[in-house]
């Protein structure tokens, strides 16, 4: 269905419900930080990685914040965070193989209900994809109240071990398992996403080059160099409507379309931690920052092998299947090209970029001992939209088509999958270590397989976690078998590409194409693509790179 295209009073009266919005959550985390919440979460993370790098001595000292207190003043004794760590290999018994129902059915109905005419029209309403969500949510929380009864892990602030009560229905366990979902994993992804989608909203690159095969090769391998960069959700937002311009009058642009989400949503971001969120979380876990670029060759050999495929697809198929009044259309309305928005957008986008890397609050600021408060990243990204919002030209975001529609389905859909994902990944987080998995072929396929239906971040940190335990007998990069890390790296970012949802720019793309009029594949339509483009190059990668 395309969507009708934003008025200017539209979009400025978004702006300034979006702008009110971040204002009082600005407002909020400023009260909250005069009460020392922000702080105490922080204090709390600290004191747990404390814990983990002392966890064999009973009397750990913390390092000292930077608000002159240390960080066991919260309230936590020493001794209780070692015991605590200690007890993460002690945690309870996973959830049943029955748990990962609602995820399934979530899975399901992404990939069924668009294709069944009766129903297709009330799927495609973000209103509609949120009450699924919070449906099939609501029932995997209801599994942890009324039937689980063992401990789970805390993630947020910190990792602590949370017990089952002795009778009643679990509070305690579901509201960690929520906490887990939202504030440890789904509130920091949509954040970033949002924010670089946002501020990318308010550039504009105009012009018309006519939509040969080699134009839009050049387009699409800009932004696979671009994604390790600015982040895919970057490069995709920037690229993803001249792209869409561009090609307006060919009507065979589909595939251009599923190619742009495979190499600038996906393969181009494998270069640098900033490229995409999977990486972003191994630089967390202690991956020196340029490790990832080690792995240019991979990179190099997917993205111009993908392009070699787009480039002869296009040309000898699809461009000369065009036909002539389409053709001679597109040449009629060349112009050249500008951009514009980039004076002011451009220094916002590196601030997302910094506030990423620099504001963890499990990290002290590099030259200083402080470390971040917690959600002080995120409210720095909100910042930066909302400076994106007030100096930017609406004219620029009303040139661009500019709506929250494809990130707000990102966000409804992303908020069912990440509560729903919880109970597969205390079962992966379990067994993993019994897989048999062992080599980096097997840790590229089987993250990369996982990653293709769940998101690819919180994948990769379980198989991470899995290859720390296993013994190595080479070169150790974060306490990991450099190889076994490829693998998990290139698994991750590659096989991210696999289905809409292995990654979060993915699904914008697909929004955005839509909006525009572009007839996207279905989800298993986007399945055959992918099945018959990517896996014979990943089998070339895996043979050449991988032992």
């Amino acid at each position: 269905m395309q969507q009708t295209a934003p008025s200017t009073d539209t979009i400025r009266h978004s702006s300034r419900i979006t702008l009110i919005g971040i204002l009082a959550l600005v407002a909020l985390y400023v009260v909250s930080a005069c009460f020392g919440i922000p702080q105490r979460g922080r204090d709390l993370l600290v004191a747990s990685h404390a814990a983990h790098d002392d966890h064999n001595s009973s009397n750990a000292e913390y390092p000292p914040t930077n608000d002159g207190e240390y960080a066991n003043n919260s309230g936590i004794h020493p001794e209780e965070h070692v015991q605590n760590h200690r007890a993460l290999t002690e945690t309870g018994t996973p959830p049943p193989a029955w748990a990962v129902t609602p995820f399934v059915l979530l899975l399901g109905a992404i990939a069924i209900l668009p294709l069944i005419p009766s129903l297709a029209h009330w799927w495609e309403k973000n209103s509609s994809k949120l009450l699924m969500a919070g449906i099939l949510g609501g029932f995997t929380l209801a599994y942890y109240l009324f039937i689980h009864s063992e401990s789970v892990e805390q993630h947020f602030p910190a990792h602590f071990i949370v017990a089952p009560p002795t009778s009643g229905l679990s509070w305690a366990i579901t509201g960690t398992v929520l906490a887990n979902a939202l504030l440890a994993e789904y509130v920091p992804f949509i954040t970033l996403l949002f924010a670089l989608y946002a501020i990318t909203g308010g550039v504009r690159i105009e012009g018309d080059v006519q939509a040969t095969p080699t134009a839009n090769t050049t387009i699409l391998a800009l932004g696979a160099l671009l994604a390790s960069f600015i982040g895919t959700t970057g490069a995709a937002m920037l690229l993803i409507r001249p792209l869409l311009e561009t090609n307006q009058q060919r009507k065979r642009v589909v595939h251009t379309l599923v190619f742009f989400i495979f190499l600038v949503c996906n393969c181009g971001g494998c270069l640098l931690p900033i490229g995409d969120p999977p990486l972003f979380l191994g630089y967390l876990q202690g991956v020196p920052f340029l490790w990832t670029f080690s792995l240019w060759q991979e990179w190099l050999t997917v993205n111009v092998a993908l392009l070699a495929i787009y480039w002869t697809w296009d040309h000898f198929f699809a461009y000369p299947s065009e036909r002539l009044i389409d053709i001679v259309s597109d040449k009629s309305s060349v112009r050249p090209l500008r951009v514009t928005g980039l004076p002011l957008n451009l220094p916002l986008m590196a601030g997302v970029i910094f506030a990423v890397a620099l504001l963890d609050p499990s990290k002290a600021i590099p030259g200083t001992d402080w470390h971040p408060w917690i959600f002080l990243r995120e409210i720095v990204l909100l910042s930066l939209v909302g400076c994106s919002l007030w100096f930017g030209s609406i004219t620029i975001r009303v040139q661009n088509g500019f709506s929250y529609f494809a990130i707000l389905e990102v966000a409804a859909l992303f908020v069912g999958i990440f509560v729903c994902m919880q109970p597969a990944l205390s079962i992966l987080n379990e067994h993993g270590a019994s897989l048999g998995i062992r080599s980096p072929t097997a840790f590229f396929w089987t993250t990369g397989a996982l990653s293709s239906v769940l998101d690819n971040a919180p994948t990769y940190l379980v198989f991470f976690k899995t290859a720390q335990s296993l013994p190595a007998t080479g070169e150790l990069v974060a306490g990991v078998e450099a190889g076994r890390l490829t693998g998990i790296s290139l698994g991750a970012v590659f096989l991210g590409a696999m289905t809409y949802i292995g990654n979060g720019p993915n699904f914008m793309v697909k929004a955005i194409a839509e909006g525009a009029g572009v007839r996207m594949p279905s989800f298993f339509g986007y399945l055959l693509y992918s099945g018959c483009v990517l896996i014979p190059v990943f089998f070339i990668v895996d043979y050449i790179f991988l032992p």
